[in-house]
């Protein structure tokens, strides 16, 4: 029943529509075996996210979150497109599957993007093959959206660098093998100055991933406390005090996915809506004859194809023009998260007192949409952000 049509638009070539099949396929062979578990039982959470990670690897779909050099495909970095539809395509058939995916790519971005040969070598094929789990620590108690006021410290010493500090809404924090660690270097620094990026691993001393954080759709999420946490210098990401432009390089690219995941959740919740709307018959007909369901259906296609023409712009723009997609992707990931919602709640509605039954296909995607309207930047954000860069071009035009 799905809207497939778009993978004709000239985004894509015979090679994303080739990932996209063989994606599709995968999902529908092995996902319904690999989410066994229990929702109200973290361990078993845990367990499904691994088995997850490992299941993807196996199948050589978490190339999409590396360089081809280190197990990737056959681009030079990573491919944005084959990311966005990844994680569309899982989003459409699985919260957690796409969860598991995503999290691979954004976790290690920062030594994909930024990171020595050194690292990129200790990292990404592991991160390609399922067989190491990364996350990404940059917020904080009082850091969240606003990064900049990061707490979290790096001090020099002897040949190497000693963390203190707490980051929180970690997702894979207690399931990771590495994190890539974000820490104010610079004592004094204010602002994003003095920020730098560090790979850290899981067993480190001085390290605790144990304080888990249970939300609305479970998942791998931890607070992280760093107490006299030793790294060596080779552990330093990038230039000492460019963490913050890692940390923006990294979300420019993955704001772009995040809005394909809410895109494949909307997807999945106009099917739901679609096959209720014609198999419910009410008042001696069905739901889908009445004009207002119509209308309805109408608006949750147009807004999903809206969000699916800015989230392949953005992911294009990224993968052929080679530049920023700073604005691109926070309209991207503004709208298309935003939509969803919107798409979900109609879904929701459609299917009357079964919409809100726990367990329901679109109880589950009314939870698990919530958090992407948050994460990785906030809408607030996103359109302060937005309407930054429309002034600043205005200015540059003499507007």
């Amino acid at each position: 029943m799905t809207d497939r049509s778009y993978l004709a638009w000239p985004f894509f070539d015979d090679g994303h529509r080739a990932l996209a099949d063989e994606l599709e396929a995968w999902a529908a062979d092995k996902l319904s075996a690999l989410l066994a578990h229990d929702e109200g039982d973290l361990d078993s959470v845990y367990a499904c996210v691994g088995n997850l990670v490992r299941e993807l690897g196996r199948a050589g779909l978490l190339r999409v979150c590396v360089p081809g050099a280190y197990g990737g495909g056959e681009r030079a970095g990573i491919d944005v497109r084959s990311l966005a539809l990844a994680r569309e395509t899982l989003g459409r058939a699985s919260g957690l599957a796409d969860f598991a995916l995503a999290m691979q790519g954004l976790g290690s971005a920062p030594v994909s993007l930024f990171g020595n040969e050194a690292q990129k070598a200790a990292l990404l094929p592991g991160v390609a093959r399922g067989e190491l789990i990364a996350a990404f620590a940059l917020s904080e108690p009082d850091a969240g959206s606003d990064v900049a006021a990061m707490s979290t410290t790096a001090r020099r010493d002897g040949d190497g660098w000693v963390l203190d500090g707490v980051k929180t809404w970690i997702s894979n924090g207690g399931l990771a093998d590495r994190y890539v660690v974000f820490a104010r270097s610079e004592e004094g620094a204010r602002g994003s100055k003095g920020i730098s990026a560090f790979l850290v691993d899981a067993d480190t001393p001085g390290l605790d991933a144990s304080e888990r954080i249970p939300v609305i759709a479970p998942h791998p999420l931890a607070t992280l406390r760093f107490t006299n946490c030793r790294v060596g210098a080779d552990r330093l990401i990038g230039q000492e005090g460019k963490g913050f432009a890692i940390a923006m390089g990294t979300l420019d690219l993955f704001r772009t996915s995040v809005g394909a995941a809410a895109l494949g959740f909307a997807r999945r919740a106009l099917d739901e809506a679609t096959g209720r709307a014609l198999n419910r018959r009410m008042f001696g007909q069905a739901l889908a004859d009445f004009q207002l369901t119509q209308a309805k259906l109408g608006e949750m296609a147009t807004a999903i194809d809206a969000s699916a023409l800015l989230v392949y712009r953005s992911a294009w723009t990224r993968d052929v023009q080679g530049t920023r997609v700073t604005r691109e992707a926070s309209m991207a990931k503004m709208y298309a998260t935003e939509a969803a919602q919107q798409v979900i709640d109609a879904a929701v509605q459609l299917h009357g007192g079964l919409g809100v039954v726990t367990g329901s296909t679109v109880e589950r995607l009314y939870r698990e949409i919530r958090a992407l309207r948050i994460y990785e930047g906030a809408t607030e954000v996103l359109q302060l952000i937005v309407g930054g860069k429309h002034l600043e071009a205005a200015r540059a035009a003499g507007g």
